[in-house]
């Protein structure tokens, strides 16, 4: 399934590292960014977490962090205390959240993110994301939707 900007945003439902539920109707009315990563403690996956880590302040102040991988509640546990990470990392041992972000490819999870706009509609797909840099490019792209 491939998304478009514009459209609704896949519904979701599962849990963080701590046990929390969390769906996309608790974002309503704020930005979301849900990004989608293959495995915790891989060093792509812990170079784009730690580098949202790193720029969570700023962050923050503009959108919500959703890190989604298949990996379990208790392996999100590890990875956010280990790097110290401050954002929600959910658990979709069953790929349905992938699946449905179409960042499933095989038995693979694909680099991808969604911005999500507060209306609960894509305002921005990455579907080549570079963990060095897409903290920083996420706040770049924020300011033009912020911007009056």
């Amino acid at each position: 399934m491939k998304l478009s900007v514009g459209e609704k945003a896949p519904v979701f439902s599962a849990k963080d590292q701590k046990g929390k539920t969390h769906r996309l109707a608790d974002y309503k009315g704020e930005w979301l960014l849900i990004y989608f990563y293959p495995r915790d403690f891989t060093s792509g996956c812990t170079r784009e977490a730690c580098e949202f880590r790193d720029n969570f302040e700023q962050l923050k102040k503009k959108v919500n962090i959703v890190g989604v991988s298949a990996d379990s509640q208790e392996s999100h546990a590890k990875f956010a205390a280990k790097h110290d990470l401050p954002f929600t990392l959910l658990a979709d041992k069953k790929r349905q959240i992938i699946s449905a972000y179409g960042a499933k490819v095989g038995i693979f999870t694909r680099r991808f993110s969604y911005l999500i706009g507060p209306e609960g509609r894509i305002a921005k797909i990455y579907r080549s994301v570079n963990p060095k840099i897409h903290a920083k490019q996420i706040l770049k792209d924020l300011e033009t939707f912020h911007s009056p």
